[in-house]
């Protein structure tokens, strides 16, 4: 009998808690992981030393891809210019539109898809989940239709995108990354890359609240916690 060989999958991975769920997803799928990081000049690379971490632990190919070049393009951001006062409140369009990254996941996902046909990989997984719909355009599920459409066409290989939690809640991630026996202490959300996590970003606020919905505490140390 001849041994099935693993299926390949690109996991774009950033050290956050959703792209954490999301990589061991894939892992438990049965897929070959080959994940990818990117520094793009966000704020810190705090998560990107966590995702290294993790990926060493796992055994799984990482790669951490420095597109710094492109920061003068996309810099308009609460997550790229530090001058910018980061949003220190719950997920909600009003005050969470200064933390979008203009074009963010069409660029990661393109580098992602030639990578995978790189690779002969099937399959290119991202971390978007309903949460993000009302703030960010490129995690709705109309942009991951289109852009599975065009990642049929671009290349002579198509590749699928996944976002299996495109509509769960943050609730939902945590629930099944605890049904994994997933460790969240090996993640980072917060959006500033301090010594501990600030508890007041609205990403913090989103974790917490998460956390505190499984009635349970968040592993991480926070200066703060505002949940």
């Amino acid at each position: 009998m001849t041994q099935q060989t693993a299926s390949r999958a690109v996991v774009i991975y950033s050290g956050g808690m959703d792209s954490y769920t999301v990589l061991h997803r894939a892992l438990r799928e049965g897929h070959e992981v080959h994940a990818l990081s990117f520094h793009y000049g966000q704020r810190h690379a705090r998560e990107l030393d966590v995702a290294s971490r993790v990926c060493q632990s796992l055994g799984i190919a990482h790669q951490v891809v420095d597109i710094r070049a492109i920061h003068g393009l996309i810099g308009a951001s609460a997550l790229t210019d530090a001058t910018q006062a980061m949003p220190r409140a719950d997920y909600a369009e009003d005050n969470m539109k200064a933390t979008v990254v203009p074009n963010r996941n069409m660029i990661l996902l393109s580098l992602a898809i030639a990578h995978a046909v790189n690779l002969e990989a099937e399959i290119c997984y991202y971390g978007a989940h309903g949460g993000d719909h009302a703030i960010y355009p490129d995690c709705r599920p109309e942009f991951v239709e289109r852009i599975n459409d065009v990642a049929a066409i671009a290349n002579y290989t198509p590749v699928e995108i996944r976002a299996p939690y495109l509509h769960a809640s943050k609730d939902d991630i945590l629930a099944e990354g605890l049904q994994m026996g997933l460790d969240y202490a090996q993640s980072w959300t917060c959006y500033l890359g301090e010594t501990l996590a600030c508890g007041e970003c609205g990403s913090c606020r989103e974790r917490l609240q998460a956390f505190a919905a499984m009635g349970m505490t968040d592993p991480l140390p926070y200066r703060t916690r505002e949940a």
